[in-house]
């Protein structure tokens, strides 16, 4: 399985960009595999990630486990502090 994170290299919104790094932080400081997708370098991307989580307004960062849809960032969050990331990553 794959852990996949959509973000965005080029924004204005400081909030998705500290959003998008503390993903990363987490994920590098747990040992946790993660492909990301950049959608600046990917406009179809976009398209896709909004299509799998069925959320049409949706905005990096996301993360999907392969296809799968995992959650927002709060979720994210809450599972970090719960210390149930594996759960909420569909890892377990």
């Amino acid at each position: 399985m794959v852990i996949k994170l959509y973000t965005t290299s080029m924004t204005t919104n400081r909030e998705i960009f500290n959003r998008q790094n503390r993903i990363k932080h987490v994920f590098d400081a747990k040992g946790i595999n993660f492909e990301e997708i950049d959608l600046c370098h990917n406009q179809e991307g976009r398209d896709q990630m909004r299509e799998k989580a069925g959320i049409p307004d949706l905005l990096p960062p996301a993360i999907f486990n392969e296809d799968r849809y995992c959650g927002n960032f709060q979720e994210f969050e809450d599972a970090v502090e719960d210390n149930l990331l594996k759960e909420f990553l569909k890892l377990q």
